[in-house]
């Protein structure tokens, strides 16, 4: 089939529900792109929405999916919440499973709003593999951020220009940057490799809607997050000895209960937070997707949209291909 439909867009804009729909439309199966959703145990404040009793269904090709709505969904529970979980890891796993749905006839559906796993899969990314350098980061360890900024410049000038602020204030980001950039220097001679799938014929579809119905639904994911029992949840991973420091807690949904469970915080406050950061999380989310000039966008808060978005898929996927 050689076919590849992406759906992306910010948070809260019901990507897995229209993507579960044309998977029934057009015999297909959904890999997540979801940064947050690749942990085992983090199933509310990640979204992923199983069903009552849902169990990983493992495979021969050593990874497993959850049926939603007689749809396999895979991409979901990928790593342990001890571990940290990398672009580079999913570019190990997305382009296997995504050349075995379609050598099973299948079209395989990437949905999901982490723009560089999806930038990955589709474009490759050349730096994704570079490994880590822990003698690097030992002489880096200690450094300020101003310091780290100072040194990266130094080693890759067009990088450093190009981070914003947040990116600029943050170790880890400074670290692996000043890293990538050493590896480069170190290998300049040698073609880097890209870790992409063969190329397909893809088709982008972006879901997007005027910015207050797109934060009413992140208020009301939220809320409903609140109810389904996310503290049970946190709880549960805390005593499993998940640390607040692993990467998986750094999650949005996640990281703002520590002050709850360990400051005294009292919930409301923690919930403001959160939302807040969701809603600034959908605006960093559009401001990368509205970079790809391949995405056909789609306003959600149109009640006609899923119909548009179904012929517009139908015209694409019959252009190869009968019913």
């Amino acid at each position: 089939m050689n076919k590849l439909l992406i759906i992306c867009g910010p948070t809260a804009t019901g990507k897995t529900l229209l993507a579960i729909t044309l998977a029934k439309k057009f015999d297909g199966e959904i890999i997540s792109a979801d940064s947050r959703q690749v942990y085992k145990g983090m199933n509310i404040g990640t979204g992923k929405d199983l069903p009552e009793n849902a169990k990983l269904q493992m495979t021969d090709n050593g990874f497993g999916f959850y049926e939603i709505d007689g749809i396999p969904v895979w991409g979901y529970d990928l790593a342990d919440p001890k571990e940290e979980f990398s672009v580079s890891k999913y570019l190990k796993f997305a382009p296997k499973i995504i050349s075995d749905i379609d050598g099973r006839g299948r079209l395989p559906i990437l949905v999901g709003g982490t723009g560089l796993y999806i930038k990955g899969v589709v474009d490759g990314i050349p730096t994704a593999d570079v490994p880590r350098s822990m003698e690097l980061r030992e002489k880096l360890l200690g450094k300020s951020p101003d310091e780290l900024f100072e040194t990266l410049s130094q080693t890759d000038t067009l990088k450093a220009g190009s981070m914003n602020t947040s990116d600029r204030k943050n170790p880890r980001r400074l670290m692996r940057a000043i890293e990538v950039s050493q590896y480069f220097l170190d290998h300049r001679n040698k073609e880097s490799q890209l870790l992409a799938i063969d190329k397909r014929d893809t088709m982008f579809i972006g879901l997007t809607a005027p910015r207050d119905f797109v934060d009413r639904g992140i208020e009301e994911r939220v809320e409903r997050r609140v109810r389904d029992g996310i503290k049970d949840e946190i709880k549960n991973l805390l005593d499993s000895g998940v640390d607040w420091n692993d990467q998986s807690m750094l999650s949005l949904g996640y990281r703002q209960y520590r002050d709850f469970f360990e400051g005294g915080v009292g919930e409301e406050l923690i919930i403001d937070e959160w939302t807040r950061e969701e809603k600034r999380y959908a605006k960093r989310q559009m401001t990368w997707f509205k970079k790809d000039r391949r995405i056909l966008w789609f306003d959600v808060s149109d009640s006609k949209f899923s119909e548009k978005v179904e012929k517009s898929v139908k015209k694409w996927y019959k252009s190869t291909y009968d019913e």
